[in-house]
């Protein structure tokens, strides 16, 4: 029977490298050195374009979720202190 070992691994990997090409084109798009230099107005933007451009089922979606997610973690820290 046809199986696998460790296939996580390989989805891990491909996941890691989906969030690295959207935060590289985030990044470069909107001239910032970090995601937690984005404002507000741009996270809407990315969400925006996430919810109302971009296919429902694309694989990037999980890497414009994940730096959505990264950004506003650093709000809340940043609240936090």
């Amino acid at each position: 029977m046809f199986h696998w070992d460790r296939i996580h691994k390989h989805e891990e990997n491909v996941e890691n490298d989906i969030y690295d090409r959207v935060q590289e084109y985030v990044l470069e798009f909107f001239q910032v050195d970090c995601i937690e230099d984005l404002t507000q107005e741009q996270i809407d933007e990315i969400d925006n374009f996430r919810n109302n451009d971009l296919n429902e089922h694309s694989v990037m979606q999980s890497g414009f979720s994940d730096i959505i997610n990264q950004w506003e973690n650093d709000q809340e820290y940043d609240d936090g202190e």
